[in-house]
């Protein structure tokens, strides 16, 4: 889809936005810092963790040494609203939905990293997390795939932003779900995650020694949280209820979230069909990088960067399409979204902060 205009006002012409970043202590809130604290028109002004208050960021994170002062503060959202401008929150799904409100009602841009308004449905929600204490505020939330539904994201105040696998899969499949290419009955989606999707707090499946070497299949059988979000998000542009099968993995990798898709094609599509329809569909866009027939993404390609790399083919053999997706699950899966996210809700360069390579090897 073709980046366009927003019309976003408000900050323009302001030198420079104030942030603040709600729970900031585990890997999405450091990168978000990471990636702020480089960026030409924002300042961090709280960065905030009740387990570690006081506490200065690079005590915590030693990369940070020498390049911020910034420290932690255990502050209520009140507090935060009055020196910024954005809020992020990266907070765990079911806490976050007791901050948004206040963060709502201080007139506040906000961006939730959480699960807690993904879904637009809070009966949905509470199947998969929980009880839901803030669904008044549910219907506010604009869903924030930037190459997706960017005219909304920048019209908004409020964004949740997507999970990391459904931002891979909902990507590679948004074009021929759109044009009407697949049997929506027939999708598969294989993913594979490194560890620090699990986030930081100690658990034995993240060990090193859990992990390493190895190479599992979990929440097998439709059980994933994120199962719901996907297929909202695919359904929207199938224009019809889509159901599919999910199975996530776990790889002795750090970053990176690697999708194949698999789904019956309804059309007489070759693999060269399949290349320009998707580079027609992300034309323009910054961040979706379409591979050459015959040529597939690797983790290793995006580590670092918030690009989505698509690789697709046809198995003639069996009619059907493969699509594989190769994002990194803490910048586009996450905190470089959000920015992403934030520089368009202010009405900023979209790419602004996010003009990082890949690191490779």
């Amino acid at each position: 889809m073709s980046m366009g205009s927003v019309s976003a006002p408000l900050f323009l012409g302001v030198k420079m936005i104030k942030i603040g970043i709600y729970g900031a202590s585990g890997y999405t809130g450091q990168e978000l810092v990471r990636l702020l604290i480089q960026h030409p028109e924002a300042k961090i002004t709280a960065i905030t963790s009740r387990r570690y208050k006081g506490t200065p960021l690079a005590d915590l994170y030693p990369v940070f040494t020498g390049l911020t002062d910034l420290a932690f503060i255990d502050a209520s959202p009140e507090d935060v609203a009055k020196d910024a401008d954005v809020i992020f929150l990266a907070l765990p799904h079911g806490v976050s939905m007791e901050a948004v409100p206040k963060f709502l009602a201080s007139g506040k841009k906000v961006i939730d990293l959480s699960a807690d308004f993904r879904l637009n449905d809070a009966g949905t929600y509470e199947k998969w997390y929980g009880k839901h204490t803030a669904s008044q505020v549910l219907s506010e939330a604009v869903y924030g795939i930037p190459e997706l539904f960017r005219e909304k994201i920048g019209q908004s105040s409020f964004v949740a932003n997507p999970g990391c696998y459904p931002t891979s899969i909902i990507l590679g499949l948004a074009p021929v779900l759109k044009n009407g290419c697949i049997d929506v009955k027939s999708i598969i989606v294989d993913s594979k995650s490194g560890v620090s999707g699990a986030g930081r707090e100690p658990a034995v499946g993240s060990l090193f020694c859990e992990v390493s070497d190895g190479f599992k299949a979990y929440k097998v059988g439709g059980q994933h949280r994120h199962t719901p979000e996907i297929e909202q998000g695919l359904s929207h542009f199938a224009g019809q209820e889509v159901t599919m099968t999910f199975t996530p993995h776990l790889i002795p990798a750090s970053r990176g979230i690697l999708s194949t898709i698999y789904a019956t094609l309804t059309k007489d599509t070759g693999a060269r069909d399949l290349e320009k329809m998707y580079r027609e569909f992300y034309a323009g866009e910054p961040f979706v990088r379409i591979y050459k027939t015959g040529a597939f993404p690797n983790i290793s390609s995006v580590k670092g960067s918030n690009f989505c790399d698509i690789g697709m083919t046809v198995d003639k053999r069996t009619n059907r399409l493969i699509v594989v997706s190769a994002i990194d699950n803490l910048i586009k899966g996450a905190s470089g979204q959000a920015i992403q996210n934030m520089n368009l809700m202010c009405g900023l360069e979209e790419a602004a902060g996010l003009k990082i390579m890949p690191v490779f090897p």
